[in-house]
């Protein structure tokens, strides 16, 4: 899931649980196909690290580790053993195995910029993309019809999370993920966290399912064809196409069936729509534009709510509560959301994601496209400036919460009282112009 720590909300469970992960639903984060492999800087770490050294940190990165990385991994051996891993796979597992300066700095690094939420959905459902999935989709079809009957997961999604996650494989991460989590845990930003993961992945080499060398990943230890943390793994990684290993790395049909058996337990329903691109009648309270707002699509329709072509909502369809989303605002497309949307984003908590999934999977059948044009001009806040709001906005007295540049429901309902203060169309959304207005004495 790219990667960006946020990549799987449990999924990577727990990755987002807390501030833990400045998880952001809507920072856009790459895909996986999309990732580059972080180099280490060789101006500012060792090329080599060795056990005893202590690792060097950017002061301004403000952890610092309080022991060598052989004090911590003799402290962690400790923990482990008494979990139930054997002191050889430990063992093995660890040899060579010294602190990774890209994993932290990857894991410090809070980017400027974002890309605007149209860029990022037409890399994800680009052509190529399209083509690749259609064809994998035949290839795979009997695999597939197997897979959508045991566990009621919609084929295209599967595909879609595939093609989402790893370019359908082929950008899996190359880092080892027992090195990743030890450094991780050894730095100390988030030890438990990376120690329950890190645990997880020993688990899984004890079960046989991997060896310590091919357990490659991303920088964060998400795994695979479909970007699983470890914790995940153990909880929904399947064995389906019978060999005796949970195999998400090499084996195709493993991978989606333990993408399927997530995202059944996290409430997909086959063969319901995922949501509806929708326009809204004149003089509609974008307000109710939030995800926390759910109402049934009779209700919807009876605020104004269409179809793109004008024709009603189909209320029949679905007895589902749906969310209408703006996501580039009021200027930009609407969208109402059902379950099946709301289970995508169990697997990566954002909003933008959760819709590459959604349409790639009807583009597949030919659907997919979006009849509402993007407000173009109107390019995303950087990082420094939704700070810069965030604090204006509670300097104002609209509590937005801590100054952390995440747009999150406290900012979001600080944001609409601005704009309800100024006039303008309450859709929370932030903006430059807001940004601007609010700078003015």
């Amino acid at each position: 899931m790219h990667s960006c720590f946020t990549r799987h909300w449990p999924l990577r469970q727990l990755i987002t649980a807390s501030s833990l992960v400045a998880l952001v639903a809507c920072a856009e984060k790459p895909t996986a196909a999309d990732a580059t492999p972080l180099q280490t800087s060789k101006a500012n770490a060792p090329a080599v690290l060795t056990p005893a050294q202590p690792l060097q940190i950017d002061q301004n990165l403000a952890i610092q580790p309080t022991m060598s990385f052989d004090e911590w991994q003799a402290g962690f051996r400790n923990q482990a053993l008494q979990a139930g891993i054997r002191a050889d796979v430990f063992d093995k597992a660890f040899a060579g195995v010294t602190p990774d300066m890209s994993v932290v700095k990857a894991d410090r690094s809070q980017p400027e910029f974002s890309r605007p939420v149209w860029e990022y959905l037409e890399g994800a459902i680009s052509n190529a993309r399209v083509r690749k999935g259609q064809s994998l989709l035949t290839q795979y079809a009997a695999e597939l019809q197997r897979i959508e009957q045991q566990y009621g997961v919609d084929r295209q999604a599967l595909v879609a999370v595939w093609g989402m996650e790893s370019n359908f494989g082929q950008f899996q991460g190359s880092q080892s993920v027992i090195r990743s989590l030890a450094t991780l845990a050894y730095e100390g930003r988030r030890p438990t966290f990376a120690q329950n993961q890190l645990l997880a992945a020993l688990q899984i080499l004890q079960q046989g399912d991997i060896t310590p060398e091919r357990m490659l990943g991303s920088w964060a230890g998400a795994m695979g064809q479909t970007q699983f943390m470890p914790t995940t793994y153990n909880t929904h990684a399947v064995d389906f196409d019978g060999d005796g290993r949970r195999d998400i790395w090499t084996s195709p049909t493993d991978a989606l069936a333990s993408a399927a058996h997530y995202l059944q337990s996290s409430g997909w329903q086959r063969g319901q729509p995922w949501g509806y691109e929708v326009v809204l009648g004149s003089n509609f309270d974008y307000a109710l534009a939030d995800p926390s707002i759910r109402k049934s699509l009779v209700q919807w329709q009876a605020l104004g709510l269409k179809l793109p072509d004008g024709t009603p909502l189909p209320v029949a369809a679905s007895q589902q509560q749906a969310s209408l989303i703006l996501p580039a605002g009021y200027r930009g497309p609407a969208f109402l959301v059902l379950d099946n949307f709301r289970a995508v984003l169990k697997y990566n908590n954002s909003t933008s994601y959760a819709l590459a999934i959604n349409l790639l999977a009807d583009r597949f059948k030919g659907a997919g496209y979006i009849v509402g044009s993007w407000p173009r001009t109107d390019l995303p806040l950087s990082r420094s400036e939704r700070i810069e709001l965030q604090t204006l906005l509670s300097a104002r007295q609209y509590d937005a919460g801590a100054p952390d540049g995440i747009i999150g429901a406290n900012t979001r309902k600080a944001i609409r009282s601005a704009q309800q203060a100024l006039g303008w169309p309450a859709d929370g959304y932030p903006t430059h112009e807001l940004l601007n207005s609010l700078r003015q004495p």
